[in-house]
């Protein structure tokens, strides 16, 4: 037995020698103070509400205690933590008091500032919104951009009351199409422009930009006016018999269009003999479009 007590006597003595150097250096250490901006954070939010201004990230603490552990202390090493549970809608004022504040051991927190934190809460709420395209830039010159989709077509977002209100739309990733002559399909993520919102959770919409040559004029002279719905038995004069027609659309059709194969006409309905000064009229078509025809009206004489 006491073999085994004196067993490494001069390790376990120069053990000792050790730990009494170290507490003559720590005793001998003065306090001092240092201020420091440590981080805050909040726990406990209650899920029905949210926080409707940006809250304070940093608060300054007052530390005491050996000046060889004070200058070896860093921000990150300290946090203050205030409970938001028993927050409710409206302006709240929290305390924050020493004892809410994480210091090493040997630290003590004389002070907090500030000692007190408003914050103002609001029920939270959701909403669908559509979700709009980013398009930057232009297609090639001669081209010019359709038909924009997006898959899916709508948004969920989740955030304080007043803000979902004023809130009409989410947006995507910028998606650039310059010098583009066919259709643009890419995958983009989607966000909200307003901070005090968010995406109930994490969206992708696939963003399809229809690119198409741009619409051509062209007037077609001579284009030959049709009669419509004359009552059988009479006989009709038009003056004049052919009219311009100014039409716009694809190059290739415009460029292929006959004028008698555009659908122009006056319609009869219900007129007997006489003379009349009747609107040229165009039948619709998908092809193409007409912004204009001279004359606008045509002289009638039925027999």
């Amino acid at each position: 037995m006491i073999t085994r007590a004196f067993r490494h006597l001069g390790l376990k003595v120069l053990s000792l020698m050790l730990a009494v150097l170290l507490w003559f250096m720590v005793a001998g250490q003065k306090d001092a103070e240092r201020s420091l901006r440590i981080p805050l954070e909040f726990q406990n939010i209650p899920e029905q509400l949210e926080l409707t201004e940006e809250p304070p990230s940093f608060v300054d603490v007052r530390l005491r205690g050996p000046s060889g552990s004070l200058g070896q202390v860093r921000a990150g090493d300290i946090v203050a933590v205030l409970d938001l549970a028993s927050a409710r809608p409206g302006r709240r004022l929290f305390h924050l008091t020493p004892e809410q504040v994480s210091a090493p051991a040997g630290l003590r927190v004389i002070h907090v500032l500030p000692s007190t934190i408003g914050l103002t809460f609001e029920t939270s709420s959701s909403k669908t919104v559509p979700v709009v395209p980013v398009i930057e830039g232009e297609p090639a010159p001669g081209y010019v951009v359709g038909r924009v989709t997006a898959t899916p077509a709508m948004a969920h977002i989740v955030g304080p009351e007043s803000v979902l209100q004023r809130l009409t739309e989410a947006t995507t990733e910028p998606i650039v199409i310059n010098g583009q002559r066919a259709r643009v399909r890419e995958r983009v993520n989607v966000a909200v422009a307003d901070d005090a919102v968010r995406l109930r959770s994490a969206q992708t919409a696939l963003v399809t930009i229809e690119i198409q040559r741009a619409a051509v004029e062209r007037t077609l002279a001579e284009v030959p006016v049709q009669i419509r719905n004359l009552k059988t038995g009479l006989q009709a004069e038009l003056r004049p018999r052919v009219v311009e027609v100014a039409a716009k659309g694809p190059e290739a059709t415009l460029e292929a269009l006959a004028g008698d194969s555009v659908p122009v006409f006056v319609d009869l309905t219900g007129l007997e003999r006489g003379s009349y000064n009747l609107p040229v009229r165009v039948e619709p078509t998908s092809q193409f479009g007409v912004t204009g025809v001279t004359p606008q009206h045509v002289r009638v004489r039925i027999r």
